[in-house]
């Protein structure tokens, strides 16, 4: 955000996010294109089961694993562009104050109290 002289202020465009609508569209094209994949893996598992095993189990570990991770791919959206400057101003830190040394008791002995029987009674 930019200041003008009068006090108006002015918005960058480009800082500004994408629509919610583009945002949304873009996120079901992208699922619908993985579960696409994980259709075409898993039909092409069960045609190769005999044929070729080796691509086949790998096809179906596709078809397996690709539900997860087109659902976290779709709902990976709306974050910030991490590309524009950030502004947020951190606060300036103060420096801490020392704490005082303390002065040793010179041939101090420890005192031991005894318990009074009226304390636990």
């Amino acid at each position: 955000m930019l200041r003008k002289q009068g006090g108006a202020e002015v918005f960058r465009i480009t800082g500004a996010r994408q629509g919610l609508a583009d945002d949304v569209r873009g996120r079901q094209r992208r699922y619908v294109i993985s579960m696409s994949v994980r259709t075409v893996s898993v039909v092409a598992a069960a045609s190769l089961w005999n044929v070729e095993r080796h691509v086949a189990i790998v096809a179906l570990a596709l078809g397996v694993l690709l539900p997860y991770v087109a659902v976290v791919i779709a709902n990976a959206g709306r974050e910030n562009t991490p590309s524009l400057p950030s502004t947020f101003v951190p606060a300036p830190t103060r420096p801490a104050l020392a704490a005082a040394p303390a002065e040793p008791v010179p041939d101090a002995e420890p005192v031991f109290r005894t318990p009074d029987p009226r304390e636990h009674g």
